[in-house]
């Protein structure tokens, strides 16, 4: 530990620390005093708050007066001179609070994380598509803001110390540490004199991030030890993961599809954290506040999951002594900075109205409007929120210096100032005393059982449910969205970034777990597979979705999980009723869909109903054909009949849809023309009868269409290097394709132009007349080379596939290792015993 002198001038840091005045001067008692009647209302706050613990007040607003009497005759030099002392006092008056320098003020120094995809992309991971962004050089410091003396804690000139949390007693700091770029982010605990340093986490090529203390004395923190992707693009993920105060006993909590990140514990125990997952919905505008408990039970939406900007809600803790939450306004596509938000649950869960007061003031405007990256534009950027009370806050803020960020203190009376500046930024700071510990929260899960359940009160609540027939809904579908475990260097763009290509315009693949029926009053009450993402649909009588989720939801082992119904407002109390139906008859199993759960592929399972019933007519070469053709010829990405349903508007589903909740039957089969031929039949022109379908080709088809129709069973990818991560051409067989044919297969609506399950029907074949036309061989030849490739190497949409690319071998050996990790924790835990994770070598 070393000691150094923090020799800034006050003078320079009260010129760096000018106020953004939020309240508007009223009065003539500081009308000529811009900033005046802000500093009155703290000082009068803090002697009411603090009494003898804040001595000066009186001379403070004696020397306010005297300010504001020489400002209303001030002019020139006069008045920037009266300026100058008014912000020395303000800063003299604020410091002075005992929030602020009855302790010295813990921070992180370090560089802002360079610019990448995503927020969530800090971590630079070794071995990932972004390790190369990986900057060091940082310190865990202290500074008293009243004498500048700064303490440093730990050093690490090539490294990053990141994420700092205190403990409760304000005796060891908890915070992750990257020595330098060939190693990865993992716990470290020391005490909060510089002393003992200890490594908590281990493990080669995964992260741990956002560490927090939890009341019981365990550590909640974010992790990549289940090694997942975003599906948007090719960045490694995080979930949440608890673990003993010495490292032991590590299980993961969140299986949310893509990142959970920094959590903080709320006065009545439970953790709030952003979550970022898109269940048939947009990536950008899906990362808002979600809450659970120290164990893993109850995931719940807290605020934002439906307002499309901001596009993130970072740093969120709750405000003492009070309902609301602060957190950091951000942007999909930035780093994890923006404007600072007040929030009040109790206006709402979504939207403008529960948005009380933002930093910088103009920034609540943007509540709602642009898209998830509209809190790129705020200025000066924000973010790192610190509750001091329900009044004042520290943050780390823009100084005016590039991207350097220092220690501000914020107030809601509308003064602002830079408490400390440390090129070449200031991360992270909170008070380095003790604070109020909440409340523990007994744990409710059960290690040795594999299952869980849920029950809903009445499906007929919320999301539009109330419109539809009461009695109509008789089943409800558990689906698991999977996560990514695989990503591709070509991507198919559609509605963002598929890497490899998934579907049309969605990134997700699914498995039907099965169904359950519902009770005549509403009620549902079944079991699920425990920590799988999951999302339900309910059902008609026909097992048409009426209703869907566009969101995810977990059941911890042996949990109950339940809700009113379909909700829209999670504040909503419950109207008084009899004991569910479903509750009588205890938690249902889940029927199969037509076998065992299993990876859902287009080819395997909907293609096979218009084989059988409609090829015949729709086919290529035939007059059905050109209205609709659904043979199952494989192309470029996809096979025939997916781009010609997806194409022609037969189907209406929303792919990569709304931030909004969607009504009932406003998509999918209900929706979707085709449907209409599907329920009533179709006239056969050949045979003069009406054709209809077997009733498992109908649900095929149906179902397919109401899980938001997807393709891809896998992400894993035969063809990684190759156009949409999909196409057995390389791209010199495809360039010259190009070339030859006059096509353009590179675009994505022309895409559907090669057969090759029957090259000589290829469409971008049909400018030849001549057969013997040398460009037409040589164009035939190059799709019957992409035949025979697939013949040998099986992409992932046909049967045979298997993983071949040496990339995704070893990604899958590492997850198959990381689950057995997991495995071996959690049977310990059940056994009551202490299990750890070896040291690194």
């Amino acid at each position: 530990m070393r000691m150094t002198r923090f020799l800034a001038r006050l003078g320079c840091l009260t010129v760096l620390g000018l106020c953004c005045i939020f309240l508007t001067a009223t009065g003539a008692r500081g009308a000529d005093l811009p900033g005046a009647d802000s500093l009155r209302a703290a000082v009068e706050d803090l002697t009411a708050t603090f009494g003898p613990q804040y001595p000066e007040a009186k001379q403070y607003l004696g020397r306010l007066d005297a300010l504001v009497r020489r400002a209303e005759s001030a002019t020139g030099p006069q008045g920037e001179a009266i300026r100058q002392e008014f912000e020395e006092l303000r800063r003299e008056a604020l410091v002075a609070n005992p929030l602020v320098s009855g302790q010295p003020i813990l921070y992180a120094m370090r560089k802002q994380y360079r610019g990448d995809h995503h927020n969530t992309a800090t971590m630079f991971q070794t071995g990932e598509i972004n390790t190369g962004s990986f900057t060091g050089g940082a310190a865990i410091k202290t500074v008293d803001v009243v004498t500048g003396e700064v303490t440093t804690l730990l050093e690490t000139p090539e490294g990053v110390a990141r994420d700092l949390d205190l403990g409760f007693d304000g005796r060891k700091v908890l915070f992750s540490l990257r020595h330098r770029k060939d190693d990865d982010y993992h716990l470290y605990e020391i005490d909060a004199d510089g002393e003992n340093l200890r490594q908590l986490t281990f493990g080669p090529g995964l992260s741990d991030i956002d560490p927090i203390y939890l009341p019981d004395g365990q550590i909640m923190f974010t992790s990549t030890r289940e090694p997942k992707f975003c599906m948007c693009n090719r960045h490694i993920m995080g979930n949440l993961f608890t673990m003993e105060a010495d490292g032991a006993n590590i299980q993961q909590i969140g299986h949310s599809t893509l990142h959970e990140g920094h959590a903080s514990v709320l006065e009545d125990g439970r953790v709030i954290y952003d979550r970022w997952e898109y269940v048939d919905r947009n990536f950008g505008d899906a990362q808002g506040v979600w809450v659970v408990n120290p164990d893993g039970t109850n995931h719940a939406v807290f605020w934002g999951n439906n307002t499309n900007s901001p596009g993130a809600v970072l740093d969120n803790r709750g405000i003492p002594g009070t309902e609301l939450f602060i957190g950091t306004f951000s942007s999909c596509h930035d780093r994890p900075w923006g404007a600072l938000a007040i929030v009040d649950r109790r206006k709402g869960i979504d939207g403008r109205e529960p948005v009380v007061r933002t930093w910088p003031a103009s920034a609540i405007d943007l509540v709602g409007k642009g898209n998830y990256d509209t809190y790129k534009k705020v200025n000066p950027k924000y973010e790192d929120p610190y509750p001091l009370s329900d009044k004042y806050f520290l943050c780390s803020r823009m100084i005016g210096k590039g991207e350097e960020v220092g220690i501000y203190l914020l107030d809601l009376f509308g003064n602002e100032i830079l408490l400390h500046a440390d090129a070449p930024g200031c991360y992270d700071p909170m008070p380095l005393a003790a604070r109020p510990k909440p409340p523990g929260i007994p744990s409710r899960i059960d290690l040795t059982k594999n299952e869980g359940y849920f029950y809903v009160s009445d499906v007929y609540q919320g999301t539009g449910m109330e419109r539809i027939e009461r009695g109509s809904v008789k089943y409800l579908r558990v689906v698991e969205s999977p996560e990514k475990r695989f990503w591709t260097q070509q991507a198919w763009n559609g509605s963002g970034t598929q890497a490899p290509g998934m579907a049309w315009n969605d990134f997700n693949n699914k498995r039907i777990l099965g169904t359950v029926p519902v009770e005549s009053d509403g009620s549902v009450y079944f079991a699920v597979p425990a920590d799988t993402f999951v999302y339900f649909q309910l059902l008609d009588e026909r097992g048409m979705m009426v209703q869907s989720m566009r969101s995810g939801t977990i059941t911890r082992p042996g949990e109950t999980a339940g809700c009113v119904g379909c909700h829209e407002n999670r504040r909503t109390s419950v109207p008084p009723r009899d004991l569910p139906l479903a509750m009588h008859r205890g938690p249902q199993k889940l029927k199969p869909w037509y076998g065992p759960p299993r990876l859902f592929s287009y080819l395997v399972e909907t293609q096979p109903a218009f084989d059988k019933h409609c090829v015949s007519c729709h086919d290529y070469g035939t007059e059905g054909g050109k209205t609709l053709n659904l043979a199952g010829d494989l192309g470029v990405m996809f096979n025939t009949s997916y781009v010609e349903l997806r194409t022609r508007g037969f189907v209406q589903v929303p792919g990569a849809g709304p931030f909004t909740v969607m009504m009932p039957k406003s998509w999918g089969s209900h929706a979707s023309s085709i449907s209409k031929v599907l329920v009533e039949g179709h006239k056969n022109p050949e045979h003069d009868k009406n054709l209809k379908l077997d009733k498992e080709s109908f649900d095929r088809i149906v179902t397919w269409i109401d899980i938001n129709a997807p393709y891809y069973p896998s992400y894993a990818s035969a063809y990684r290097n190759n156009r949409y991560g999909r196409s057995p051409l390389d791209g010199g067989q495809t360039g010259q394709l190009n070339k030859l044919t006059g096509m353009n297969l590179n675009d994505q609506n022309q895409s559907s132009q090669v057969s090759f399950t029957r090259p000589e029907v290829s469409r971008c074949l049909e400018k030849f007349t001549d057969k013997s036309d040398p460009a037409y061989r040589e164009a035939l030849a190059i799709i019957q080379a992409g035949q025979k490739m697939l013949a040998e190497r099986p992409r992932a949409d046909m049967p045979g596939f298997q993983l071949v690319d040496p990339v995704e071998i070893e990604a899958e050996a590492k997850y198959v290792q990381r689950m057995k990790v997991e495995a071996t924790m959690r049977t310990g835990i059940a056994d009551g015993e202490k299990v750890y994770e070896k040291e690194e070598p």
